[in-house]
């Protein structure tokens, strides 16, 4: 846990003014004090008052389990508070505390045991389909009613040399859920780097962490951050490019994951610096590539961890404005999360599957020939609810519409091999 001192001085920060609560989904859906930022801040200063430095009691853990951490009112705090580390804290102390539910510590274990381990993750999606055909205890039906009805797991080359001369020399993360089940758009991402003038390193690697860091799991956090650095040492690259905005928003903040740490600070300091959502990098870099036309009307869902953690919006558009023909539209209620939130749509599906609900009937207003998100979470969660409603409109990652541009893939094709 971080002192208490600077704990109290990051919570002291918010004035409670309010900014916050349009933007937070919780308080959105249920108009509780304690259901919004500034009432987790609330209840985490009244925690720290206690001599000990205060563990949760279960009401006050509930709360702070409800908290999808979003994000969103980092963008909406005219004070700067810095939420992020402050429910990070909170989460903390509710693991240690643990006040849970035996049902729901088995989904928390069964996801830690899984996800993070791609063979693992591999055999849990096979066994998924007999789960569709026998009864399962209550706790575990958000895994099944979740699992995407499509898989894609693709070999990446440990290198792909540039297209042309080289420009520089980039490593890429390939993930845990995007290796598993969005294997294709690894194989997109890298295709794109190529044509883009870069020599692409794909090494030896495990989870990054994210999913550990956003539970509260901080130690099992740092340990994956270490391994992952360690699997990254590689002085001549000049950035490491992610696809998945949930694991590039916590890879960036290894600085600070890592700042107690006296081998791996400065080791965590220069791997963040380096780290770049993969619309980042290819906006950021002067294109080389021929785009051909892609005559589609998508609409675009900012992943919550790239807009509110990275501030990656306008880089995002830059790149995708780099195609032809594309129209890209932006469904209402941008600013709230569509209810993935790593694995919050797992442990709390009650309300990922309201806001799931209500993403999807903002997407089908926008009446777009594809559904796109940068994040494989925000991908899954809200294709299921597009299948709850009856409807299967093609959801892409951005950087497939990229690589369709520089391919010249017909939309016919682009659309065959998306997944719905």
């Amino acid at each position: 846990m971080a002192e208490l001192d600077e704990v109290r001085r990051l919570a002291d920060e918010c004035v409670h003014c309010g900014f916050c609560l349009p933007t937070c989904p919780t308080y959105v859906l249920w108009g509780e004090e304690m259901d919004s930022p500034r009432g987790r801040i609330h209840l985490l200063k009244e925690l720290l008052e206690e001599p000990s430095g205060g563990l949760p009691t279960a009401t006050v853990a509930t709360h702070f389990d409800r908290c999808l951490g979003c994000m969103a009112c980092l963008s909406s705090c005219p004070s700067g508070v810095q939420y992020d580390r402050l429910i990070e804290e909170a989460r903390e102390r509710v693991e240690e505390a643990q006040h849970r539910s035996l049902g729901d510590r088995l989904v928390r274990e069964l996801v830690f045991r899984t996800v993070p381990y791609p063979g693992r993750f591999k055999a849990a999606l096979l066994a998924e389909r007999i789960g569709r055909r026998l009864p399962l205890p209550a706790a575990l039906t958000p895994l099944v009613g979740l699992a995407p009805p499509w898989r894609s797991t693709v070999r990446i080359p440990r290198l792909t040399p540039a297209v042309g001369e080289s420009r520089g020399r980039v490593g890429v993360l390939l993930g845990c859920v995007q290796r598993v089940v969005f294997g294709d758009v690894n194989a997109a991402t890298v295709r794109v780097l190529a044509a883009e003038g870069f020599d692409v390193a794909a090494p030896r690697q495990g989870c990054c962490g994210a999913l550990s860091v956003h539970a509260g799991r901080l130690d099992e956090g740092r340990a994956r951050a270490r391994r992952l650095i360690d699997s990254f040492d590689d002085d001549e690259l000049d950035a490491i490019v992610v696809n998945a905005a949930g694991c590039g928003s916590t890879m960036k903040e290894y600085g600070q994951l890592l700042r107690d740490d006296p081998e791996y600070a400065e080791k965590a300091e220069r791997f963040a610096s380096r780290v770049r959502d993969a619309s980042e990098h290819v906006s950021l870099e002067a294109s080389r590539a021929s785009m051909g036309p892609v005559p589609m009307r998508v609409a675009l869902q900012d992943s919550c961890h790239l807009l509110h953690a990275q501030k990656v919006g306008g880089e995002l558009r830059a790149a995708l404005a780099r195609v032809p023909e594309l129209e890209v539209v932006e469904a209402r209620e941008q600013q709230l999360c569509c209810g993935s939130a790593g694995i919050y749509n797992l442990v709390q599906p009650k309300a990922a599957a309201q806001l799931g609900q209500r993403k999807a009937a903002q997407i089908l207003a926008t009446e777009p020939d594809a559904y796109v998100s940068a994040n494989p979470g925000c991908l899954i969660q809200v294709s299921a609810a597009l299948r709850s409603e009856g409807v299967a409109i093609p959801a892409l990652h951005p950087v497939e519409l990229l690589d369709a541009s520089i391919r010249g893939l017909s939309v016919e094709k682009l659309r065959a091999g998306a997944r719905g």
